[in-house]
């Protein structure tokens, strides 16, 4: 029997190729050796304020680049969180179990606040993590593929689960995470000290999946490096432009660091760029097309939610169903 995985984006700013590398990219592997679930997180999305219009058009796009990238939701169930309801039921009785400190330890929480005036920090934004626990353990999940950003969140879904495994009696699975063997942390071209962030208001900040060919040139070449003139993989944070295109080049092409470093060897910045911009365009074209093509049936693609909604709502109702009778709350028959 296949072990299950789970995984979500938010349909909140565009989608980059960080995104791609991080999870699209693993998702499509996973299909075919695991029992997948992919879900649009768009309860997430709101613990910042969103456009309503904007909301709805991002969770389309969010899905028909689901499918563009390779999932088959023929073969995955794949759906809108907020379609099935018992994300926020678990969520909510999660919540409960949850001590604050724990909450207030989330590195994410302080930073996202960090950001908004103290008076405008929604509480969803504090409890955040007690719903995406809900998100993974309503499906038995054995498997999350997510960035190395998420690892936290990860470890407070094992630890929640574990705290009502002791006071109810084992319920929930313990998920492990998954991590990709190269690009699971894509950084900013215009500051590669910080993660490529999809919301970032700097035009050369990310390389976005939708992005035309005339600004993915424009970005990639404008991409920060450095004054070594050496063309290798380094932690050296004064090193972190360089290593960060090599990065990107390795998680495409599948080439181990050996080999892309003698690729490069004796090539100048020029040559790393442009490798990469040629790798980057031939790895979103066919998407961007796929897409395209996609968003011109809405019907198909409401449709397929609709139809993976279904399918996660039995598993989803299954767990809640013993969730809520381990707590004490009546079900009716």
């Amino acid at each position: 029997m296949k072990k299950r995985i789970f995984s979500g984006i938010q349909p909140s700013g565009n989608l980059t190729i960080g995104n791609y590398l991080g999870a699209l990219k693993q998702w499509v592997v996973d299909q075919e050796q695991h029992d997948s679930i992919f879900c649009v997180v768009d309860m997430h999305a709101i613990t910042v304020p969103q456009d309503p219009t904007q909301l709805r058009e991002k969770t389309r796009e969010i899905a028909a680049l689901y499918i563009a990238s390779g999932i088959n939701p023929d073969n995955v169930i794949m759906f809108v969180q907020s379609h099935v309801t018992a994300h926020v039921e678990l969520g909510w009785i999660l919540t409960c179990l949850t001590p604050l400190g724990w909450l207030n330890r989330m590195t994410q929480f302080k930073d996202k606040s960090s950001k908004q005036q103290q008076d405008s920090v929604g509480t969803g934004l504090l409890t955040y993590p007690a719903l995406m626990a809900a998100d993974i353990l309503l499906y038995k999940t054995h498997y999350v593929p997510v960035g190395d950003d998420q690892k936290q969140h990860l470890e407070f879904t094992r630890d929640i689960a574990q705290r009502f495994n002791s006071t109810y009696g084992e319920t929930f699975i313990l998920p492990e995470i998954t991590l990709p063997k190269a690009g699971a942390r894509v950084m900013g071209l215009d500051n590669p000290l910080a993660k490529m962030s999809k919301s970032d208001p700097s035009e050369y900040h990310a390389v976005y999946i939708l992005d035309t060919p005339e600004v993915l040139k424009k970005k990639i070449m404008r991409s920060v490096t450095d004054s070594y003139g050496e063309i290798c993989f380094s932690k050296d944070e004064d090193r972190a432009g360089v290593n960060n295109l090599l990065t990107i080049y390795q998680a495409l092409t599948g080439e181990s660091q050996l080999v892309v470093e003698a690729h490069f060897a004796g090539k100048g910045y020029g040559d790393l760029k442009r490798s990469v911009l040629e790798q980057v365009s031939l790895s979103l074209q066919p998407i961007q097309e796929r897409y395209h093509h996609l968003m011109k049936d809405k019907t198909y693609l409401d449709a397929t939610l609709r139809q993976g909604a279904e399918r996660a709502s039995v598993i989803a109702n299954e767990t809640l169903r013993l969730v809520r009778e381990r707590v004490g709350l009546v079900n009716l028959a």
